[in-house]
């Protein structure tokens, strides 16, 4: 009784197992304090720092940090507070990031944020209105991945300047001083290298702020190589006045603030795209033997439902064929036992088997129209199921691969490719002839033969669309693919003396005192040179035993006239021009040339 208890519970267990496999990995956790400091209440106030800070945030939320808290123009307790509930924030963070930007100052060799409320009448009063970066250092400590801090704090102090000095040994210095963190996986960057001022340049943001905002953010960059080439672009900018500097250590693992960007997954192949292929296959053969042969390979799916369904429509044709060779048999039964004279009971008997052989065939037609009504039902929904990229997809290299399978007999089947064409391809053929008339590349009627003038047009649409089918037969890929075309593809060819106008030709009409040439083109009639005249010489009288010379001949005009039967020169002082049906033209096809003599 408890065994299947036990089983329910293992395919929990299993389930529960393959979720936690199949789930991605949790995404990190990334915080960050955005601080900036231009309104001094004490000296000139700062212009960059403000917008910096801006910047350097909106940077952040773009690349996904959970958490970025951007302040500006804080007093020390409100310093003091921001870096207490960041605190709090970055406890359970894998990521934690600290930008300043504002004044900063080193005082015996420790480096301090200055508020904005500062003073800083002594050297001492360092320690009650300013903020130690140590302090800083402990808000981001919680971190378990990064812990940064980026100060762009090295400006030109103005506080040194006025500040007393209580001791003259302790010193001031320029710049902030050199710190190594002594937390592990814990980077300090600063605008400007220990001991030097950074510049705060001439545009709305500092030079490395800028540099920062390129680079930082960068999916998969490890954060030490994107401070190099903050430092490579700062160089460049400033001419080599400024370098930035990072310090601390991280392990040998690239250390990205924003993680790289996955690859989309590759498309899955068709799994129906070989069975398509069979299946057109078997449709242009169309017999019983060419759709056997396919469920042989392809017992399931769509298209085998389509197979079956043709061969339901040739095993009605075949019924109603033995129908009615079967009602030609009592009729003829009928007529050799009324001839012979049989009695009353064999002719009726004759007569109501012919009389139940024609109602078997009368039911045979009808079972065969509706099998062919209920394939073309599935034909149409086949043709609406395949989308245009699929079919597109088709002339490439694929149509060669196709032509090999085909050629090959199916395993454990009949060879497709040996079997006779059946009724369905004039349908085919058709629908062809049809669609390359509408692109401008058959002249001809659609009459269902796929002769030398429709081979002929499907290689014209092949030259122009840039496709590659078999011009020695019709096919449902060159269908699709002439579909796809919108307007006209093969171009109008015009008879000499007019041009393509769209989808006509129009007569070229040159200027007064201008004639067309033979190519087409509108040039100036040259003047008549005159002659001298030389009166007749009598006739002597020998000439005439040599007869006179004959006429010359009337010479083509140099064009051809062609029509479904024959080509011929045009005669001398005639040219070619389109009539449509309407005008005169052929009515097969919707117009033909037509020989307009002067």
């Amino acid at each position: 009784m408890k065994l299947p208890g036990s089983l329910k519970l293992h395919r929990f267990l299993l389930a529960a197992a393959l979720l936690l496999v199949c789930q991605p990995a949790f995404a990190e956790k990334r915080v960050a304090l955005v601080l900036g400091n231009s309104a001094y209440q004490n000296v000139a106030p700062l212009s960059n720092p403000v917008n910096d800070g801006a910047v350097i945030a909106a940077k952040l939320k773009e690349a996904g940090f959970d958490v970025v808290d951007s302040r500006h123009d804080l007093q020390a307790a409100e310093t003091r507070r921001a870096l207490r509930d960041f605190a709090d924030a970055a406890r359970d963070a894998d990521i934690a990031v600290v930008y300043y930007a504002g004044h900063g100052m080193e005082v015996d060799g420790t480096n301090y944020l200055i508020p904005v409320d500062a003073r800083l009448e002594r050297d001492t009063d360092v320690y009650d209105e300013a903020l130690s970066l140590d302090r800083v250092l402990v808000a981001v400590e919680p971190a378990k991945q990064l812990r940064l801090v980026i100060l762009d704090a090295c400006r030109d102090n103005p506080f040194a300047k006025v500040m007393k000095r209580t001791l003259a040994s302790r010193a001031i210095g320029a710049g902030l001083a050199k710190i190594e963190p002594t937390s592990p996986n814990t980077l300090i960057a600063y605008s400007a290298k220990a001991g030097s001022t950074a510049l705060d340049g001439d545009a709305r943001n500092s030079p490395f702020t800028l540099a920062l905002a390129n680079h930082l953010t960068t999916p998969g960059l490890d954060v030490r190589k994107a401070f190099g080439f903050v430092r490579d672009d700062v160089l460049k900018t400033t001419g080599n006045r400024q370098e930035p500097f990072v310090y601390g250590s991280l392990g040998g693992n690239d250390v990205p603030l924003v993680p790289a960007k996955l690859a989309p997954a590759a498309a899955a192949p068709n799994p129906q795209a070989e069975a398509r292929a069979d299946y057109e296959l078997a449709l242009q053969i169309g017999n019983k033997d060419a759709f056997n042969a396919f469920l042989a390979q392809h017992p399931d799916g769509f298209y085998a439902n389509l197979a079956k369904i043709q061969l339901a429509k040739i095993a009605a044709e075949e019924t109603r064929v033995a129908a009615t060779e079967k009602a030609r048999q009592a009729e003829q039964e009928r007529a050799r036992l009324a001839a012979e004279g049989a009695q009353k009971t064999q002719q009726a008997k004759a007569d109501a088997d012919a009389k139940a052989a024609e109602r078997a065939r009368l039911a045979a037609e009808q079972a065969k129209e509706a099998a062919q009504a209920q394939a073309n039902e599935a034909e149409r929904k086949r043709v609406a199921t395949d989308t245009p990229a699929s079919s597109a997809a088709r002339n490439a290299p694929d149509n060669n691969a196709s032509d090999n399978k085909a050629s090959t007999p199916a395993a454990g089947g009949t060879n497709l490719a040996s079997l006779s064409p059946g009724p369905l391809q004039a349908d085919l053929i058709k629908s062809v002839q049809t669609e390359l008339r509408r692109v401008g590349c058959l002249t001809g009627a659609a009459d269902g033969e796929w002769n030398v003038t429709s081979q002929r047009s499907l290689a014209l649409f092949n030259k122009n669309a840039g496709t590659k089918f078999d011009v020695k037969l019709a096919s449902l890929d060159a269908l699709d693919a002439i579909k796809l075309k919108p307007s006209r593809v093969c171009p109008l060819i015009c008879e000499h003396g007019f041009k393509a106008d769209g989808d006509h030709c129009s007569k070229i009409v040159c200027a007064e005192g201008s004639v067309l040439d033979d190519d087409n083109d509108c040039v100036k009639r040259r003047a008549a040179t005159p002659t001298a005249k030389r009166e007749p010489a009598a006739p002597r009288p020998d000439r005439a035993a040599q007869g006179l010379p004959r006429p010359v001949a009337p010479q083509a005009s140099g064009q051809i006239m062609c029509d479904d039967h024959l080509c011929r020169p045009v005669r001398r002082g005639c040219h070619l021009e389109f009539r449509t049906s309407e005008q005169g033209g052929s009515r097969m096809g919707g117009g033909s040339n037509v020989e307009i003599c002067n």
